[in-house]
């Protein structure tokens, strides 16, 4: 084995060690001392290779954006852009499903990005900044299909579908962490789908919109105009 890949070996025993810790116990409950305490590295190859906690710390921030990334990429390109709804909720779950399967990562962005440490913040935004643009970069590709209303363009359009986003991710975060499995999350999906029709399409018959024919068992019109007042 040559000094390189000794040198690379060590600095992925040192990552998997920081992840295990970081991805458990939190940022605040974790130091140095505890990571190679209970891994097993010496404090001399630990203080070699990184000078602090906060090194660390950003090196399983910068690895979890990456690897989330590659997943979200990999996966959206499964998606056949037929239906833009099913596209959207689809791609706005897909970051869940790779937490799913990846616990430790999942506690890391979540630190990261719900409780970052204050010195960290900035650094921590600008790690982000890749999985920022393919965001964009996704919604602008549904939204240039999509017939946008009079005075709305496809920028301002973008900035709202990212702002769905959250909330998206939010029901899912909510769900898994309700410990619920198994054919649940189908429901999820389809409520949020609603959700996302909504606010997509409102819930008012716009001028010139024929009203849809009144089905069986429905009432008339309270406001006499086949549309909400």
């Amino acid at each position: 084995m040559t000094q390189k890949e000794r040198q690379e070996r060590s600095r992925e025993e040192i990552y998997q060690a920081a992840l295990e810790e970081f991805g458990t116990s939190g940022y605040d409950n974790v130091n140095m001392e505890r990571i190679c305490g209970n891994h097993g590295i010496s404090k001399g190859m630990m203080y070699h290779y990184y000078s602090s906690k906060d090194a660390l710390f950003l090196l399983c921030v910068e690895r979890t954006f990456a690897e989330l990334k590659d997943y979200v990429e990999q996966h959206a390109e499964l998606l056949d852009g037929q239906d833009t709804l099913n596209d959207i909720r689809e791609y706005f779950l897909i970051r869940e499903h790779f937490f799913q399967q990846n616990p430790r990562e999942k506690m890391i962005f979540e630190t990261a990005m719900l409780r970052p440490p204050k010195l960290l913040a900035e650094q921590i935004h600008q790690l982000r900044a890749p999985i920022r643009r393919m965001n964009r970069e996704f919604l602008r590709r549904l939204v240039g299909k999509m017939p946008l209303r009079p005075g709305l363009d496809q920028e301002k359009a973008t900035r709202y579908l990212e702002s769905v986003g959250y909330f998206f991710q939010n029901v899912a975060s909510c769900y898994y962490q309700s410990g619920k499995t198994g054919t649940d999350l189908h429901a999820v999906l389809e409520q949020a789908g609603e959700m996302l029709d909504l606010f997509l399409f409102g819930v008012l018959r716009q001028p010139g919109c024929p009203a849809d024919p009144l089905q069986p068992g429905d009432g008339p019109d309270p406001a006499g105009s086949g549309g909400a007042a």
